[in-house]
């Protein structure tokens, strides 16, 4: 079961691992295998073959991170957060623990 707090287009930083400290932007979440693409983490070149549409050789490509290393990021705290459940409007709404402000309403 994968980590329900992060999702597309959040900004995140990573906990551990050589990207340490890094923020990105959330391209793509496979929640089934509990990971995440992020926007300039975790990039290798992979070896593409020509075709016509390609030039091929080694691009450079983002692949994907454990959901259990990435935190939602905090703009006003400048770091890391948990993120709880909360209401805003009669709807639910993600609320960063450290500053209180809302992340996104559902």
């Amino acid at each position: 079961m994968a980590i329900a707090r992060i999702r597309k287009n959040d900004t995140v930083i990573v906990t551990c691992g050589n990207d340490a400290g890094k923020t990105g932007t959330v391209l793509s979440v496979n929640p089934r295998k509990g990971t995440a693409v992020v926007g300039g983490i975790n990039v290798h070149k992979k070896a593409v073959r020509r075709t016509e549409k390609n030039a091929g050789g080694l691009i450079p490509r983002e692949f994907p991170v454990p959901l259990c290393k990435l935190m939602p990021f905090d703009a006003d705290k400048k770091c890391g957060t948990r993120v709880r459940t909360g209401e805003k409007d009669g709807k639910k709404a993600r609320v960063s623990v450290k500053s209180g402000k809302i992340l996104q309403v559902q």
